[in-house]
């Protein structure tokens, strides 16, 4: 019987002067994992870019609930997105899409998306 996959959902702020499209900030997340844990650590992530907004530097991605330390500690080890400066910051993570927009509009983050 095969278990069910548990998921988390995390809040990203993209902290950077510059835009940049999905494709250079999943490349950027993907090489940080990639560098950190190689390609088996990356494969274990089950990462998925769910929603990205380039005006608000804002970003939703999904990842399997065994690998949110992971993710969270290679996203916090980006300090370029291609060649232009740019941080992550995690909002907050939660297990749905649902409840992770309620946490931002009752959170102090939400002027900053």
């Amino acid at each position: 019987m095969l278990k069910k996959v548990r998921r988390r959902y995390l809040a990203l702020k993209i902290d950077s002067d510059e835009t940049f499209s999905s494709k250079d900030f999943m490349d950027a997340v993907w090489s940080a994992i990639s560098k950190l844990y190689g390609e088996y650590g990356a494969s274990q992530t089950g990462l998925a870019l769910i929603d990205y907004d380039v005006e608000k530097g804002f970003a939703v991605l999904r990842t399997s609930h065994t690998a949110v330390k992971m993710v969270r500690i290679a996203l916090a080890s980006i300090t370029k997105i291609g060649i232009k400066p740019a941080t992550i910051h995690v909002l907050t993570v939660s297990g749905t899409i649902k409840a992770l927009h309620k946490k931002l509009e009752n959170s102090v983050y939400r002027k900053l998306i």
